[in-house]
């Protein structure tokens, strides 16, 4: 059974980045209901959905079954990660904003826009495809914990965030269209999704409104 399940976890790039990807947002998302005073049943419908839903449409725009309805082991990650988040939320002060949740953000955000990118390739869709699937994996999760925070969905805004996914998911395209192998192109998508996304956090980069471009008047 051991043996099995880390054969699941570690045989494959998809694997690898869809066991990071759980984990990580479903901590974040917890995170942030634990912030907003949610009570522990509500904690784990966030963290939990902002873990699957982006997985789940990705799934349903190529036409299987969401892995969140076929494996328990899905579930059992997602609840890893919101349990996580109910420990850090009792040792340190503001975890949603804590650099350990800021940094899982990112590695979940790259994490899912490889396993999107990946998932889209085997797809065969084109490279529309698979920047938008990529894409839609990153991020729809986290669109829908805002949702069910109350709040419009922060990828919405100036934040350089979604940016990233599409940046990575263009990465994957690129690698993989010259003919190098899946398993480099999904390093490479990874490594473009985090790193835009780290160096975005830490030198506070967004995207422009019209606002700001002085095109609306006042």
């Amino acid at each position: 059974m051991g043996q099995d399940v880390v054969a699941t976890l570690f045989g494959d790039p998809f694997a690898v980045m869809n066991t990071i990807g759980l984990v990580a947002f479903a901590l974040v998302g917890s995170s942030k209901a634990i912030r907003e005073e949610f009570d522990l049943f509500g904690i784990t419908v966030v963290g939990l959905a902002m873990a699957f839903a982006g997985g789940m449409t990705r799934d349903l725009l190529v036409s299987r079954v969401p892995l969140a309805l076929q494996s328990p082991l899905e579930i059992s990650l997602g609840l890893l990660g919101v349990a996580l988040a109910v420990a850090l939320s009792a040792t340190l002060p503001s975890p949603d904003t804590h650099p350990i949740t800021l940094v899982s953000d990112a590695i979940g955000l790259a994490a899912f826009a490889t396993t999107g990118a990946i998932v889209a390739a085997e797809a065969n869709v084109s490279a529309v495809g698979i920047v938008a699937i990529a894409t839609i994996n990153a991020v729809g999760g986290g669109a829908v914990a805002d949702v069910l925070l109350d709040r419009s969905p922060f990828i919405l805004f100036d934040d350089f965030y979604a940016s990233c996914a599409v940046l990575g998911g263009t990465a994957y395209w690129a690698v993989t269209s010259v003919g190098i192998a899946g398993g480099t192109a999904a390093a490479v998508c990874a490594v473009v999704t985090v790193g835009t996304r780290l160096v975005a956090v830490t030198y506070g980069w967004d995207l422009p409104t019209m606002q700001k471009l002085g095109l609306v008047r006042g």
